[in-house]
């Protein structure tokens, strides 16, 4: 019989600190216990250095604390820190790391944007099972894209792009709503910049299912998309592009404040999910996809899972 461990997830990401608190066990499902989010934000106190403001690092680092806080009053048995694009990216980011090292306990790991695709497609692997064939997983976090392909665990092909939501605001989006000549300028960058990677993805055999994680595609499936079942706590959504289409133009109309009033926006992704939006649409578009389905499983979950593999 294997042993629970008590884990304590701690995703320093682009957008949120997220610590999720699960009791896992070889060959079980995590069970979550606990869980906090702080919004952060990080992409918005990026200097043009390439640094990290000193508010920027404060609020990271409070928010690590109030995460810290909730894993010793969860009796945490083990902690996986880690930490993804913004901190990864910043020129700063080695001293932001150490200092997050120190009131973790631990050194964090700093995921390549690889480590996250290929985490992320074993957590979907894992919870969409070999009956579902070959895989096709997209994933939009705050500071970039990730795109892996393949039919085991370990992706055939795994790739990340700085095309997250959080920052493609920033660099093409400072209006609230967004001109329409900055929101085609952000179209044709996203353009540009996949066409290499997209070349490589065609090349492979063509997926029996394409899925989408992460918090932007579940906020746009449900906003855009269709509930086609719901299976204990986890609803199953798909979205098509066409219906996605639709919608990001109406989208960049309205302010940020405004899109809070519709479904599925939430407070902390409203002012970058226009960008993701566009990043999804032309994401799909240009890789042939027609309908994608979410996955409730993401980058987390694929560090759970890759820990207790390893146990």
């Amino acid at each position: 019989m294997s042993t629970t461990t008590r884990l304590g997830v701690l995703d320093i990401g682009s957008n949120t600190v997220h610590l999720a608190v699960v009791d896992a066990a070889y060959a079980a499902r995590p069970v979550q216990a606990a869980g906090a989010r702080t919004v952060v934000r990080i992409m918005r106190y990026l200097r043009p250095d390439g640094s990290l403001s000193p508010e920027g690092v404060a609020a990271m680092l409070a928010a690590v604390d109030d995460a810290m806080a909730l894993a010793r009053e969860s009796a945490v048995d083990e902690m996986l820190p880690m930490a993804t694009s913004a901190l990864r990216d910043a020129t700063n980011g080695p001293e932001v790391l150490a200092a997050i090292g120190e009131r973790v306990g631990q050194p964090v790991r700093v995921l390549s944007g690889e480590d996250e695709s290929r985490l992320t497609f074993l957590a979907a692997r894992r919870w969409h099972g070999w009956a579902a064939g070959r895989l096709l997983v997209l994933d939009i976090g705050g500071g970039s894209l990730e795109i892996a392909s393949g039919v085991d665990e370990e992706p055939d092909l795994a790739a990340s792009l700085p095309l997250g939501a959080g920052r493609m605001t920033m660099a093409f989006l400072p209006d609230d709503p967004p001109a329409p000549e900055h929101v085609e300028a952000l179209r044709e960058h996203v353009r540009a910049t996949l066409a290499p990677t997209v070349e490589a993805f065609r090349a492979l055999p063509a997926p029996d299912h394409v899925v989408a994680t992460s918090k932007t595609f579940r906020s746009l499936a449900r906003l855009a998309g269709m509930q086609t079942e719901a299976v204990g706590p986890d609803d199953r959504w798909r979205m098509r592009r066409s219906q996605l289409a639709d919608w990001v133009p109406r989208l960049a109309r309205i302010t940020a404040e405004g899109r809070t009033a519709l479904p599925g926006i939430t407070p902390e992704r409203t002012f970058q999910i226009v960008a993701g939006g566009v990043v999804a649409v032309e994401t799909m578009r240009a890789l042939g996809v027609d309908e994608v389905e979410i996955c409730p499983w993401a980058l987390r979950e694929g560090a759970i899972l890759r820990r207790l593999d390893h146990s």
